[in-house]
């Protein structure tokens, strides 16, 4: 179950990041709002998935789902660079997560 939340929480991360782009700095009210919710959830569901999942297993997974999947939404949504440094350097991250959690005890 932990790594349920844990999964839940890198994908508010996403979230909460795009949001944030979107609130253009805190200036606009519901990307601000959205933003502050999914912070909250996401901060909540990782320090569940704490509870069982080692820190560093638990914290490399969450930054790296959100690292990757706010890179992604940047390439389709809003339309960001998708070369192939960038698109290296997230397969290396990747990759990392999949040693990570196939190294993890949990």
């Amino acid at each position: 179950m932990a790594w349920i939340y844990l999964v839940a929480a890198g994908i508010l991360e996403i979230v909460w990041a795009y949001t944030m782009k979107q609130s253009h700095g805190f200036t606009r009210l519901a990307p601000t709002v959205v933003t502050i919710v999914t912070m909250i959830g996401s901060f909540g569901l990782l320090s569940i998935a704490m509870r069982t999942l080692p820190l560093g297993t638990a914290y490399t997974i969450w930054t790296g789902i959100g690292a990757v999947g706010a890179f992604l939404v940047g390439i389709m949504v809003l339309g960001e660079s998708a070369n192939p440094m960038r698109i290296a350097a997230a397969a290396l991250i990747v990759s990392g997560l999949v040693m990570m959690k196939l190294s993890s005890s949990a």
